[in-house]
């Protein structure tokens, strides 16, 4: 009887293979690094840094670094995955070299960080040009605002680094605050600022939702046309913003804002209140669809409470939907029915649009969620300074590849895949190195599954950098 060996092939396996390329896929980053300038961009911004007769260029080092988070490293020594494949990736830094390198940089932390931030503007002018119609300020105007969300996160710390502390769920480590650009429906998002924080900041401290909310608008391009962005800005976060004095700053540098908001009063007053609104004043919500939502309504209920402490302007609208199975309520909720609040200045629009417009800052979770897979998750070195270069090179990262997916990938599913995904179907997409005369070829695995998606994109990043045919005629 023939003796079974399983549901696999039987390999004899052996390390002799030559000319193999890992993670070749991740070539789609080179080329938009290449499209938008950001390894020219990274080599002069921190140029100051690079010491006298040093090989390895520091641009091109942090550059390394953003790329190795963005095919799935979570620490320094992951670059080793780059440094496998010089022939795609060039020469790589050794693990002291990286090392030195953050060390110098945080020894200077906010020079470094400044110099970072400004290489970082510079290559994203460069993408949303390269976008065209399809980039995230194009066209943007009161009615149809670009939206900045500003969101905090927990990040947990295994050991005691510099700066942890204690967090308001009980664990232990960090709590950033991130400032991410949408790019609405069709697309996904990249970060804007980022501001480090020991794990028992407050949520709701205005001095650092200032600070990111600055940063952010520093890194839109229409900043430095010398045009203010006013109203075609609109900065939305959840209830953490809505105080007294960060409401009035957004009043005062006429941004519009969309702000989650606890009503104002005693629980007794804010009851009646509810119970005053008259049911001609609900409408139907809608759902994410933007289609009618059975059981959901909104009002705006500006003239019911006593805002007058608050900025001129500012609009109160409620919405009130049947609880989620599980869910509890709360004393001020009527009526079987969940209340939640936000608060804007936005005068246009139907209230339901207006709150689902609201609604849809929760994107700001699936932002936060792609930058722990692209190294957030854990900041890997100990001293507080390094962790904010280490930030600086998640964002790069997440940038990286939300440009990739805006250039290359536009009208295709792929547009909007989250970094997992990104790295299964095509970073990971192995290839073979080989030599023809002067040309340098990589052979893409004609088996994997979407290696002619690579290619595609491949070409769409080329039409993008190619110089335009003279005019013959």
């Amino acid at each position: 009887m023939k003796k079974r060996s399983g549901p696999y092939p039987g390999l004899t396996v052996d390390g002799h293979g030559s000319s193999v390329v890992p993670n070749a896929g991740a070539v789609l980053l080179l080329r938009t690094a290449h499209a938008v300038g950001l390894g020219s961009a990274l080599s002069q911004a921190v140029a100051s840094w690079r010491r006298p007769l040093a090989r390895h260029d520091p641009g091109k080092i942090l550059l390394d670094l953003a790329v190795s988070l963005a095919v799935g490293g979570d620490c320094l020594a992951d670059i080793a995955q780059l440094r496998a494949a010089p022939e795609v990736f060039g020469p790589v830094a050794s693990d002291p070299t990286v090392s030195r390198l953050i060390d110098t940089l945080a020894a200077d932390a906010p020079a470094a960080l400044a110099a970072i931030a400004a290489a970082r503007v510079t290559a994203r002018a460069r993408a949303w040009a390269l976008a065209g119609d399809r980039a995230p300020d194009r066209s943007k105007n009161a009615s149809a605002p670009l939206v900045i969300d500003v969101d905090a996160t927990l990040v947990t710390a295994h050991s005691e680094k510099e700066s942890a502390a204690p967090t308001f769920k009980r664990g232990f480590g960090f709590h950033p605050l991130w400032a991410f650009v949408d790019h609405g429906p069709e697309g996904t998002g990249e970060p804007l600022a980022f501001l480090l924080r020991a794990g028992n900041a407050g949520s709701n401290t205005v001095v650092d939702h200032k600070a990111v909310i600055t940063a952010a608008l520093a890194q839109l391009p229409v900043h430095h046309s010398g045009r203010r962005p006013g109203k075609k800005v609109l900065i939305r976060i959840d209830g953490a913003g809505g105080t007294h004095e960060l409401l009035a700053w957004l009043t005062r540098r006429r941004l519009s804002y969309s702000v989650g908001f606890s009503l104002p009063g005693d629980l007794h007053s804010i009851q009646k209140t509810l119970a005053r609104i008259p049911a001609v004043a609900w409408e139907p919500a809608y759902d994410a669809d933007g289609q009618p939502r059975a059981g959901a309504f909104v009002a705006e209920v500006t003239d019911l409470f006593d805002l007058s402490s608050w900025p001129p302007g500012m609009r109160l609208i409620l919405r009130k939907e049947r609880p989620h199975p599980g869910a509890q309520l709360r004393i001020t909720d009527i009526d079987g029915m969940r209340i939640t609040a936000f608060v804007t200045n936005t005068t246009r629009g139907q209230l339901a649009d207006l709150e689902l417009r609201h609604r849809r800052r929760a994107r700001a979770e699936d932002r936060i969620r792609c930058a722990k897979d692209t190294g957030l998750a854990n900041l890997p070195l100990h001293d507080f300074a390094q962790n904010q270069i280490w930030c600086a090179i998640v964002a790069l990262a997440c940038e990286l590849t939300a440009w990739m997916q805006s250039l290359a990938l536009t009208g295709h599913a792929a547009r909007r895949w989250e970094p997992k995904r990104l790295r299964l179907r095509l970073f990971s997409i192995p290839a073979r190195h080989a030599r023809t005369g002067r040309r340098r070829l990589l052979h893409l695995a004609a088996t994997a599954p979407f290696t002619v998606l690579a290619l595609d994109a491949l070409d769409a990043l080329a039409r993008l950098t190619s110089p335009p045919l003279a005019n013959t005629s």
